[in-house]
């Protein structure tokens, strides 16, 4: 249904019913996820449909070991950019369709050689993968995994033990890290998710320890982390695993790889790039940041909240974790030599738990600062705004622009085909508890447009990634189903 009409006012009084009973409210195919009653007092579109404005970026290598660029992984790429080669939606007439799977979400969407999703989905109890059709939403297939651990050191919605993070690999199989400690190879064909294979980790990883996220390197190694700083890698043809541990140090984000051979992890204390080029892992450099005092509310640990991102000509980049302001770090990749290092968002207010998007020499960043649970942005509730593009120089870091858009928890995605970053957006002046599928201009930071989605907490996505497909068409994960935008 598309809808383009001004935003209503309405007493108090209606907009407090409205709230009431908006979970059991629902428009359209009896699978959508309600929308709640406050979208009909929402805006359902503000801004205007623009014209593609392509904007260039320095060429990332398709892995030889992953699926195609734009579909294998929750960051799009072995670098972790987070910036598709392909178009996303312009705002022209845009088309809001959702499914409900129930309280359950899929935090990571890839797409498969024949265009439908894979989702890796997850509830209390732990997660499934999933075959989605693309354009109906329907489940094709479930693949169930172990069940969820109950974890004395994190929240269940804090939780990332194999449940976050998986990649295609380029045979179209799924490579899933399960909360029983293993690696799980799921071939993928027709409405059918068959295991494969299975790599077991027991040995190395202890009962008390969880997977964490893993991704191959340019020879085929399958790469893993943990959460008690466990690095390994497991040799393909034979399954034997190798690990080093990073004594007092813990892993709470996913992993970047190049073609030298590395494999970029960041810890709550250090960012280190790895190799196996002798069989067993061992840390080539490691570069200490400015962790903090505190673990913020907005991040998932007590640390750096951002998965390394590669970039430009030989650098990687994450965020620190500073007071009174986070910075954007800059290192050389192949050395860890300091780059340099720009200050984001506002004094004391200033977090971010998601992976930066990296478009040539610039970087995107968002702020998560505030958010403690779902409940943090019901009704009117909110974070502090901010999304930053920063610029690297030949005489250091600067920032380019700043928004004042407010996205709570979203994975940030590029289109570099349309030069829009598209953000995940709570309105700032709503009881209606109203999200929105936001576009800014990456080259100046104006929002272009928004396009409501719903209203209600069913609609918060709750750190799950964007996700374009390859015709454009954009999807949103939330704590109650999946959401798709075209247009």
């Amino acid at each position: 249904m598309t809808i383009h009409k001004p935003k209503r006012r309405t007493t108090f009084a209606v907009i407090l019913i409205a709230l009431l009973i908006a979970p059991f409210a629902t428009y359209g195919r009896e699978r959508d996820i309600p929308r709640g009653l406050g979208a009909l007092f929402a805006a359902e579109f503000e801004g205007k449909a623009v014209a593609a404005a392509p904007i260039s970026s320095f060429p990332v290598p398709q892995h030889p070991f992953l699926a195609a660029d734009g579909t294998n992984s929750m960051h799009n790429d072995a670098y972790a950019t987070d910036a598709y080669k392909g178009p996303g939606p312009l705002g022209r007439d845009p088309v809001v369709t959702s499914s409900s799977v129930g309280l359950e979400e899929c935090a990571t969407l890839a797409f498969d050689r024949s265009g439908r999703m894979i989702g890796l989905c997850g509830d209390a109890l732990g997660p499934e993968l999933k075959q989605i059709d693309p354009k109906t939403l329907e489940i094709l297939a479930t693949h169930e995994l172990p069940g969820r651990k109950l974890r004395s050191d994190a929240a269940p919605w804090e939780d990332l033990c194999g449940g976050a993070y998986f990649y295609m690999d380029h045979d179209g199989r799924a490579v899933v890290a399960t909360t029983d400690r293993q690696i799980r190879v799921i071939a993928v064909s027709k409405e059918e998710l068959r295991q494969e294979r299975v790599y077991d980790l027991t040995s190395v990883v202890p009962s008390e320890d969880c997977l964490i996220a893993l991704m191959p390197d340019w020879i085929g190694r399958v790469w893993f982390v943990t959460s008690n700083g466990r690095v390994g890698a497991v040799d393909p043809e034979t399954g034997v695993p190798q690990v080093v541990t990073l004594p007092g140090e813990r892993i709470a984000n996913s992993v970047a790889t190049d073609e030298s051979g590395g494999l970029f992890v960041v810890s709550d204390h250090a960012l280190y790039r790895f190799s196996a080029e002798s069989g067993a892992p061992k840390a080539t450099w490691r570069v200490a940041y400015d962790r903090g005092t505190r673990h913020k509310p907005g991040q998932l640990s007590w640390g750096s909240g951002t998965t390394p991102t590669l970039f430009g000509n030989g650098m990687v980049a994450i965020t620190d974790n500073a007071e009174p302001r986070m910075n954007v770090v800059v290192y050389n990749r192949h050395s860890g030599s300091f780059v340099c290092q720009e200050p984001v968002f506002k004094s004391g207010e200033s977090a971010t738990d998601n992976s930066l998007i990296a478009i040539g020499n610039s970087l995107f960043v968002e702020n998560n600062y505030g958010y403690r649970s779902p409940f943090t942005t019901l009704f009117a509730g909110t974070t502090t705004p901010g999304v930053t593009r920063v610029e690297v120089t030949k005489d250091g870091c600067e920032t380019v622009w700043e928004s004042e858009e407010i996205a709570p928890t979203c994975v940030p995605k590029a289109s570099l085909a349309t030069g829009l970053i598209y953000v995940y957006a709570k309105s700032p002046d709503s009881l209606l508890g109203a999200w929105y599928f936001t576009a800014i201009d990456a080259r100046t930071g104006k929002t272009m447009f928004r396009v409501l989605t719903g209203t209600g907490i069913g609609w918060n996505n709750h750190y799950a990634a964007i996700t374009l497909g390859p015709d454009g068409t954009a999807y949103i994960a939330t704590l109650f189903g999946i959401v798709r935008i075209q247009g």
